[in-house]
């Protein structure tokens, strides 16, 4: 199984990439949270690391470090528009219990 973008997703990737005007994809990491357990972070990618695990969806380069594959297995990551705002929806079904301010997980 792998970590994917959905179509959505990987449009904004490109917008994005395009915008900001370099980049080959995105990188999603999971870190400790500065609330307790687990959190996400998404940054673009201008080279890849050593232990980078790539992932293509819709023509979107999506990369991994090893190290946080451990907790991503099967993700998806969708984009999503609402009136509060928009933003980037990771839907892992790894998840065991989310922390109530909506930041950190637990596998």
């Amino acid at each position: 199984m792998a970590v994917m973008l959905t179509e959505k997703a990987a449009e904004q990737v490109h917008r994005m990439i395009g915008e900001r005007g370099s980049g080959i994809g995105i990188r999603i990491i999971v870190e400790s949270s500065e609330c307790s357990g687990l959190s996400y972070r998404l940054t673009f990618v201008d080279q890849t690391e050593a232990d980078d695990l790539t992932f293509e969806s819709h023509g979107a380069q999506l990369f991994v470090s090893q190290k946080s594959m451990v907790w991503l297995e099967g993700t998806e990551i969708d984009y999503i528009e609402l009136e509060e705002g928009s933003g980037f929806d990771i839907r892992n079904p790894n998840v065991t219990h989310a922390c109530g301010c909506g930041e950190s997980f637990y596998v």
